[in-house]
């Protein structure tokens, strides 16, 4: 039987299409793959798919919030030193930091984009099976996580 095996990609609507792709490369280290200025739409890649977030112009009227998304997660190459390199990024480029977080499976860190999509990077702790196994087991850690920036330790 067919079934989904990963997000291909992810589409967001944003009030400034420029400014979230200053965002999404400088922060994320993205690579902007198209912008169409006349349809106002952008398409950025994190270097192994065509694109894996989609950019468009929301509607002006659009309203921040409420039902629908709640976060899109990224996993990232390697553990915490690379995830504290990510995070110092992040702060480098203005964004807002809700959290970070212990999982049971995932060191992780939480936050916004301009138009204040909520964002995850990630880093798993376990080989996947194991991860599923503690999942299946009720595993449901969920603690603060001590992030220092690069450099300020």
């Amino acid at each position: 039987m067919p079934r989904v095996n990963k997000i291909g990609h992810v589409v967001l609507n944003v009030r400034d299409v420029d400014e979230s792709i200053k965002f999404y490369t400088e922060a994320l280290g993205m690579e902007l793959m198209s912008h169409n200025t006349e349809r106002h739409m952008a398409f950025l890649s994190f270097g192994t798919q065509h694109h894996d977030i989609a950019l468009f112009r929301a509607p002006v009227e659009a309203e921040q919030g409420g039902i629908g998304l709640n976060h899109i997660a990224m996993q990232i190459d390697g553990g915490l030193e690379e995830l504290r390199h990510l995070y110092t990024r992040l702060l480098n480029a203005g964004a807002e930091v809700q959290r970070t977080t212990e999982h049971s499976t995932t060191l992780s860190v939480y936050f916004s984009d301009p138009d204040g999509n909520r964002l995850e990077i990630f880093a798993e702790k376990w080989e996947p099976e194991t991860a599923r196994q503690i999942l299946r087991e009720g595993g449901g850690r969920n603690e603060p996580l001590a992030l220092e920036p690069v450099g300020a330790d």
